[in-house]
């Protein structure tokens, strides 16, 4: 064989990447998972996995309303554990599977997201796996504060010496790694909480993922993860939002306001019971003002009055009592972003996701006060979901499946929980294991 021969069969191996390499680069898990998501207004679970061309497949689906949590967070264990148990069981009888394991939505324990630099000496050969494990623990161990645990530790990129920019350094030759990475912990007895719960539920947490995070995985396209967006997740206890950037979440951050409180006003401005305020939201809220609305009158059920005493209160009113919540949920959103650091990262687009999103005028309101382009955004067109669940307030949902099938996972093939040890955290669901 000549030499050219050679070196062009040589290219063609080149060319080829190896099959490791190649399933490094699609990052996708066929499953079957179940995913929970565990939220203030109502708990849903999801049995689904991915089908050969990336695209995800439900198999089961059920939900109820949510009962013991409130902001997030289980404040009534057995409560939370009848609805979760409801909502798991009709996903499984769906599904026609039991679940082991699921992975959850971190909504407690006032999440806080964080940026680390850490470099690490190489010494001239090439770079490891060990080497970005050790960064990865050194970032953790950076992070780790009294009370507090470590959710996760989230490779961004790498320089190796003076070349920035570098996804994946592994056989690259350096003096110096740098790596900056993306932490995100949470309060750790709020923790121990949801296992405490979910282990009475006889199920084991595969993994707890970010709200934000994974309703920007569901609801937003590549384009907007690669050139910079900011997903605005509007609960109902909680408003969590994150900032992607290069395909990566830069931040993430949460704020105890939601749309129960908008719900809350409205009972005590017109005087009527919470269901009732939940009513005229959903049928006739709206943030923005018309000049009809002062002329259309709606029927308020009194609080404390007999059943057939109805008020009729003007639209316009109902108006003034959502509006001024929910300016100040983009107004505390805003403060937020600007006291982040992150640059024009994430500044130029909002995409809003969450139940509270759907009251007319909220994309308005957002990009008047944020002054950014707002749009709405669903979950990606999934197969087998039922309409019901493709919604605005159903993307977390979504996002983790889409998670637990590989998306969002940054050097996916380095298990870098091992690095974590056998902490409280695993202590803790064992014993539950043996004793709850």
């Amino acid at each position: 064989m000549s030499s050219m021969s050679r070196r062009a069969q040589g290219m063609d191996k080149a060319v080829k990447p190896p099959p490791d390499e190649t399933m490094r680069t699609r990052n996708v898990r066929s499953g079957p998972f179940g995913v929970l998501d565990i939220g203030s207004t109502k708990i849903a679970c999801l049995i689904g996995r991915a089908e050969s061309d990336g695209r995800l497949r439900a198999l089961g689906f059920g939900w109820q309303k949510s009962r013991g949590i409130k902001s997030g967070g289980i404040v009534d264990l057995e409560e939370a554990e009848r609805a979760i148990r409801a909502a798991v069981g009709a996903a499984e009888d769906m599904a026609d599977t039991r679940l082991k394991s699921v992975y959850v939505n971190l909504s407690c324990g006032q999440p806080e997201s964080r940026l680390f630099n850490v470099q690490w000496p190489v010494d001239g050969r090439a770079v490891t796996e060990d080497d970005i494990k050790r960064v990865v623990r050194e970032a953790r161990a950076r992070a780790s504060s009294e009370g507090r645990a470590t959710i996760h530790a989230l490779p961004l990129s790498f320089s190796t010496d003076g070349t920035p920019g570098v996804i994946d350094p592994r056989g690259l030759f350096c003096d110096t790694l740098t790596a900056q990475l993306h932490v995100i912990d949470a309060g750790s007895t709020a923790l121990r909480t949801l296992a405490a719960c979910l282990s009475r539920c006889e199920l084991d947490i595969a993994a707890l993922v970010s709200a934000p995070m994974a309703a920007g995985l569901a609801s937003l396209v590549g384009d907007e993860r690669e050139l910079g967006t900011t997903v605005i997740d509007m609960g109902g206890g909680t408003t969590t939002m994150a900032v992607f950037s290069e395909g990566q979440v830069l931040h993430t951050a949460q704020l105890p306001v939601g749309g129960i409180h908008v719900t809350t006003d409205i009972a005590k401005g017109l005087s009527t019971s919470i269901a009732h305020a939940e009513r005229l939201k959903a049928l006739y809220g709206n943030c923005a003002s018309s000049p009809d609305d002062a002329r259309e009158l709606l029927p308020v059920p009194m609080v404390g009055e007999a059943e057939h005493h109805i008020a009729q209160t003007p639209r316009s009113h109902l108006i003034a009592c959502i509006k001024p919540r929910l300016e100040e949920i983009f107004e505390l959103t805003k403060d937020r972003l600007e006291t982040a650091g992150l640059g024009r990262a994430g500044s130029a687009r909002v995409v809003l996701t969450g139940g509270a999103s759907q009251l007319g005028g909220v994309r308005e309101l957002a990009a008047h006060v944020l002054d950014r382009h707002v749009r709405l955004g669903r979950p990606g067109a999934m197969i087998g979901l039922p309409d019901s669940a493709s919604a605005p307030n159903f993307a977390t949902l979504v996002g983790l499946l889409a998670f637990a099938t590989g998306d969002g996972q940054t050097m996916h093939d380095i298990n870098f929980d091992a690095e974590r040890g056998r902490g409280w955290f695993s202590h803790f669901v064992d014993f539950l294991k043996n004793r709850v």
